[in-house]
């Protein structure tokens, strides 16, 4: 068991990390959300020994983690860039920290060799670096961590830099890797900036913003039930949709000329002042809505992603297909209501459309 308590830290005045705490289990895997400067590297790089935390402490297996060095932690960490050794063939960049750990040559050989065919590099072992694309480069940094046979594999966003094609595919092979090989008896601990990578790794989901945990669950469970306005946006690409609303006479009213019918179930909404929340796919351009004004509308792949605005209230859609509308065009829009994610004005989740959690 791998566990942080109130971990902080603060470099120059500024907050990296702040109270901290986790409990990560042997065959777990953890997915950390947030965005950039969230506080994300600093975590994992804390784990690893690499960053010195101010105060809060890091046990594992019941042992002060912090004691031990760096070079006996049994971890590995595969970073965003794609760390390799330029002079090196593809064996040896694996085979390398094996050699300083002291292994015998039967036992490099044969490490190397499983890693290899594990991230898919058969016939690739005497290539040069600079002889690989960016998605190779990138699978002999996670060949060599998993041919480390660490205990705890740390994954710092290490898809971010390939094309979008790649990534999908290496983004499918790696959570089949973890889900077969290393996630039986190690933990795995995979951070990211993308809200959909993140579900897709799923496992326990920790939501960082500004060096702090702000939920932490089954990934489902906090996709489903955001605890706050700010979970929900850092869960949602494009952020979830957020209106100042005033609930009263069974419909939300949002602006002059904006009133939201009411889901059928309401139970625990008080009436008066709160927020409203959805999703840019419960958004519809659809006759007989309410007219909104295209501020910018952008091919995202097989989808559109709309900005809309009437007078003072914005908001964007995610539509399938692609959808060919000017700038400054007039659209009818239809929300589902039934999709409603209510919050209070302390900007805490009042009700979510999908029941409560227990």
């Amino acid at each position: 068991m791998l566990v942080g308590d109130k971990i902080s830290l603060e470099v120059g005045g500024e907050t990296h990390l702040s109270d901290v705490s986790f409990e990560m289990a042997p065959g777990g895997l953890y997915t950390i959300l947030g965005r950039t400067l969230a506080g994300k590297t600093t975590l994992l790089k804390s784990i690893a020994g690499l960053t010195e935390f101010d105060s809060g402490a890091l046990s594992s297996s019941g042992e002060d983690f912090t004691k031990v060095p760096v070079w006996q932690r049994n971890v590995a960490m595969v970073y965003q860039q794609f760390i390799n050794y330029p002079h090196f063939n593809v064996s040896n960049n694996i085979a390398f920290p094996l050699r300083k750990k002291g292994l015998s040559k039967d036992e490099i050989q044969k490490r190397v060799a499983r890693s290899i065919e594990q991230v898919g590099l058969e016939g690739f072992e005497l290539r040069k670096i600079q002889e690989l694309s960016g998605g190779q480069q990138q699978r002999v940094a996670l060949a060599r961590s998993l041919a480390k046979a660490s205990k705890i594999l740390l994954l710092d966003e290490p898809l971010v830099n390939l094309d979008y094609k790649l990534r999908e595919q290496l983004r499918e092979e790696l959570k089949d890797l973890i889900d077969s090989e290393f996630n039986k008896d190690g933990i795995v601990v995979y951070s990211t900036t993308d809200p959909l990578e993140a579900m897709q790794f799923g496992g326990t989901l920790l939501v960082m913003d500004e060096g702090r945990i702000i939920q932490q669950g089954p990934a489902v469970d906090v996709f489903e039930h955001p605890a706050t306005c700010r979970v929900a946006e850092i869960t949602n690409d494009p952020s979830m949709n957020l209106w100042p609303a005033t609930f009263t006479g069974g419909q939300f009213h949002i602006a002059e000329g904006i009133d939201l019918p009411a889901p059928a179930d309401t139970s625990g909404v008080n009436e008066g002042a709160c927020i409203v929340g959805f999703r840019s796919n419960d958004i519809r351009i659809e006759a007989g809505g309410l007219e909104f004004v295209v501020e910018l509308s952008e091919i995202a792949g097989s989808e559109t992603i709309i900005h809309l605005r009437r007078g003072e209230t914005g908001m964007i859609a995610r539509v399938e297909g692609v959808v060919d509308l000017k700038m400054n065009e007039v659209v009818p829009v239809k929300i589902n209501t039934d999709w409603l994610y209510i919050f209070g004005t302390d900007e805490t989740l009042v009700k979510s459309p999908f029941g409560s959690k227990d």
